[in-house]
């Protein structure tokens, strides 16, 4: 059995699908690519597709990742391409990897965020990120299965700063007005149980500095993967896999690369 990562993101109006909806938009790719997909055991076998930490509804992400089980080797590359051709414009297979390492969730402790706030000022902003990053806690609440849930949302946030410009990505929204002040924040959260998610430190912010935008805000997660204590920094999950197939060249992807029909 050969296992293969996958990097896949969620731009445009697509950042508005479900999971749920994603997981069905992928599964008809893997039928339409003839993907020799290994499948669970039982009365109802359905394909072994692991998905890892996925962004919430409504926000776009340049590094979601999955990973799928193949009952025969394949070239990650063009099985990246056969699959990316199969999935709608927006939710685009970007990267793939053959699994070299265990424990790509376990690699996933942080994420990247960028938020454009339309209609705030970037010197509200910072005022806003200062009196949250002095505090030793935010409380917000979230409504959650059994109730509303009141938690901090301050101990998860590695940094939280302005920037002057956003990260080009296909995510950006095109309708969004370019005549008012917009303010952009990068945030770096780690992964915590209960998740503290952007529209929570979006909450955090209301409530120590009164920041309340006027129009939705765009969120959109740039990288996530392990955090760096000593740099601040989010690293790629996938860099240990492309290190190792660079040690092991003659693999059961070369085999793939090398037998698979043209």
């Amino acid at each position: 059995m050969q296992r293969i990562r996958l990097r896949y993101t969620k731009r445009g109006r697509l950042r508005f699908t479900s999971h749920r909806d994603f997981q069905r938009a992928f599964e008809r790719a893997l039928r339409r690519a003839e993907v020799p997909m290994a499948y669970s055991a039982g009365f109802t076998p359905h394909p072994k597709v692991s998905y890892a930490n996925a962004a919430p509804t409504g926000t776009g992400s340049e590094a979601e990742y999955l990973e799928i089980a193949l009952t025969e080797p394949r070239d990650p590359e063009r099985l990246r391409v056969l699959l990316d051709e199969s999935m709608p414009a927006g939710l685009d297979i970007v990267e793939a990897v053959e699994a070299r390492t265990s424990g790509l969730a376990d690699r996933l402790t942080a994420s990247v965020w960028e938020l454009r706030l339309d209609g705030v000022a970037p010197e509200d902003a910072r005022r806003a990120v200062d009196a949250f990053e002095s505090a030793e806690t935010v409380e917000v609440q979230r409504r959650m299965k059994n109730g509303i849930r009141t938690f901090d949302a301050r101990s998860a946030v590695a940094s939280l700063e302005t920037v002057e410009e956003a990260v080009a990505t296909d995510s950006a929204p095109a309708d969004r007005p370019t005549d008012r002040p917009c303010a952009i924040l990068r945030l770096v959260v780690r992964h915590v149980t209960p998740a503290v998610r952007p529209d929570d430190v979006l909450s955090g912010l209301r409530a120590v500095a009164d920041l309340a935008p006027p129009v939705p805000v765009a969120v959109t997660r740039l990288a996530q993967g392990l955090f760096d204590e000593e740099t601040g920094t989010v690293t790629d999950p996938l860099a240990p896999d492309r290190e190792a197939a660079a040690t092991e060249p003659h693999t059961a992807a070369a085999t793939a690369a090398a037998t698979a029909p043209a």
